[in-house]
């Protein structure tokens, strides 16, 4: 069995089948049981989660597979309970007969096993190779205007996920183009999003996914990886739009991370349980009367009428806070009290309410620390420090760095997987690298420390020797040194998480335009090519790949601020120059001393851009072009409106 630790149905199923005596002397009469932790392994996990889609069709967790002695699957599927029930064959009924099949003829089984294999090799390398285009742009951004949802945002039906990277997508598509269509689905995405029950509006934070189209009922599980992502989209829309909201809502989501999902030493925890005292939400739901108890009644009435807490409830008679009918703003137009004095209001019975709601029993908090997940949030906090300039953030992201380079690197520099309790495990995988590679550049643009920038350059190094395919191209997902399954898997689908492969594509065009490395320039052709097959036939599921291609494609820009980091002027200008949103701009800092010598070395780019006058000054370089130095704060104001 594969689960996840936060997992609803995972803690069901151990419940009522693996606890349950009956069902355990069953296994252990005739079968060896392993659970696998699919965070911990996740190259385990991808692999026969693509056996179980080939065999049902469909795939989720508790994955169960059953295998040969030979380790050759020939049955899987999700969720089993202990017997017949809601429509679904009990693991009492399947275990006796897939028992009496393998007694009958086990090497028909084995023979089946090995067409399983033959099957799911065959459909994790088809479609991969071909040549991209430009239009797999155009094309993704028509596939999601067809699946969007008009009414409450978000794509498709429910469940619906937050793939917030689609979103990101979009707002490069509208910044490429102009499209209005394209920035306004983003704002309806994330403003629904926001108002449903799916964000915590009493905790902040948001869950996984909604089981319904308006955003209202989660799956009360909050993940690191969703809310890392979350954060970088409403950190680029503000960007975009300049609407202090988006703003509002990603430093909450910042501030849930730092307090509830930061260990002592400065990483992220993994994910809060869906369920408290056994039941899904526990934690999280309300009653009218609890309200009015910790609020009183003007201000628990007031609560109640804005968030939507009624007798009748809207989630199994109980309340899920929500913002769907009206906003606050909505509210204000419609009542008395002005919108400042609401406003007020509401954030003193949020604390509040907090408060009271800190008394619970919490949900089970899986406190593992997963490279990978730590450095999409790295990449999130460095996103923010730079558009808010907020240096508390990149100071946090810096610690978990830190801890990363200590706890989660060996002596000969292997990056491993996860950490837990003193303990580091498990060869990491590409997401590893190419996640934290990722939050170490965006790290290295909101500190300009050139030590971050030369270990992304290292790491990315080791990656591509650990996991390129040196003969059809493309990064596998676990490397040359780790334990070699039935087939090495290259994952390219950016689903509910963008894959590696897409991450390190997108690095790989950084670090080449960084570095002026043509090789890695030319790796990162064979990269977008190694993929271009399954992209071609559906860009829409290829968000960050397809931004990755939009970088690459675009024009290229390179701001370089040469001066004392130290000091308020060069400080101002980096911060004016970040809170834009240029997707195509990387950004680098020549100081003065051995710090500059260091820099120089690394990125050539420097070696003539130094500060004039002894003034913080800006090269802004566009499309194979530099303008004028800069070196007066108000001389950048004229150059807001430039586009990358």
């Amino acid at each position: 069995m594969r689960r996840k630790s936060t997992c609803h149905w995972c803690h069901v199923m151990e419940h009522e089948s693996f606890e349950d005596e009956e069902v355990a002397a069953l296994l252990n009469k005739d079968y060896i049981s392993i659970k696998v932790d699919r965070e911990e392994r996740p190259d385990v996990d991808h692999l026969y989660m693509s056996v179980c889609q080939a065999l049902t069709g469909q795939g989720g967790w508790p994955l169960t597979v059953i295998m040969t002695p030979e380790k050759k699957p020939f049955f899987a599927g999700t969720y089993f309970p202990k017997g017949r029930k809601y429509g679904r064959k009990g693991l009492m009924d399947i275990l006796p007969q897939i028992t009496s099949k393998w007694d009958e003829d086990s090497v028909k089984i084995s023979e089946i096993g090995d067409q399983i294999i033959a099957e799911t090799q065959s459909r994790l390398i088809a479609n991969l190779q071909g040549d991209i285009s430009e239009e797999s742009l155009d094309r993704a951004y028509q596939m999601y205007e067809q699946l969007f949802d008009p009414q409450y945002g978000g794509f498709g039906d429910a469940p619906k996920f937050p793939t917030s990277h689609n979103l990101s997508y979009l707002l490069r598509y509208h910044k490429r183009t102009g499209s209005v269509q394209a920035l306004a689905m983003v704002e309806k995405t994330l403003n629904g999003m926001y108002r449903g029950g799916m964000y915590d509006h009493v905790g902040w934070g948001f869950s996984r996914y909604s089981t319904d189209n308006s955003w209202l009922v989660p799956h009360f599980e909050k993940m690191l990886y969703d809310n890392a992502l979350l954060t970088m989209t409403y950190i680029e829309a503000y960007q975009v739009t300049g609407k202090q909201q988006y703003a509002d809502v990603a430093e909450q989501i910042i501030a849930y991370v730092l307090r509830d999902m930061t260990d002592a030493q400065g990483a992220f925890y993994c994910a809060e349980d869906a369920d408290s005292e056994g039941e899904e939400g526990k934690f999280y739901v309300w009653k009218p009367e609890e309200i009015r108890q910790v609020l009183g009644n003007d201000d628990g009435d007031l609560y109640c009428t804005v968030y939507d807490i009624t007798d009748s409830g809207n989630f199994e008679g109980h309340n899920i806070p929500n913002l769907i009918e009206r906003t606050v703003e909505d509210y204000a137009r419609l009542s008395t009290v002005p919108l400042q004095e609401l406003q007020a209001r509401l954030e003193a019975s949020r604390q509040k309410l907090f408060a009271h709601r800190e008394q619970r029993i919490h949900p089970h908090k899986d406190d593992k620390i997963l490279t990978s997940w730590n450095g999409l949030m790295i990449m999130a906090l460095a996103k923010a420090a730079k558009a808010l300039n907020k240096p508390e953030y990149a100071v946090a992201a810096k610690r978990a760095s830190d801890f990363i380079s200590k706890e989660l690197r060996r002596e000969d520099g292997r990056l491993l997987a996860r950490y837990r309790d003193g303990d580091a495990a498990f060869l990491g995988y590409l997401d590893d690298y190419a996640f934290y590679v990722w939050g170490l550049i965006e790290l290295y643009e909101a500190t300009f420390d050139i030590t971050l920038l030369e270990l992304a350059v290292e790491l990315n190094a080791e990656m591509l020797r650990l996991f390129w395919d040196k003969e059809q191209g493309g990064l596998f997902f676990y490397g040359e040194d780790g334990e070699q399954l039935f087939t090495r898997p290259k994952e390219i689908y950016d689903g509910a998480m963008p894959s590696g492969n897409s991450a390190a594509a997108l690095n790989m065009a950084k670090l080449a335009r960084y570095t002026y490395n043509a090789a890695l320039s030319q790796q990162t052709d064979e990269q977008l090519k190694a993929f271009a097959g399954s992209v071609e036939k559906y860009p829409a599921g290829h968000s960050l790949f397809l931004i990755a291609l939009d970088y690459i494609v675009g024009a290229p820009s390179e701001i370089v601020l040469a001066g004392d980091p130290a000091k308020p002027d060069l400080q101002g200008m980096a911060s004016k120059l970040q809170r834009q949103f240029r997707p195509n701009a990387i950004y680098m800092l020549h100081p003065s001393g051995e710090q500059g010598a260091a820099a120089r070395k690394l990125i050539p780019l420097l070696q003539d851009k130094v500060a004039l006058g002894g003034k913080a000054t800006a090269y802004i370089c566009e499309n194979f072009a530099c303008q004028t130095p800069v070196t007066d704060l108000d001389e950048l104001d004229e150059l807001e409106d430039i586009q990358d």
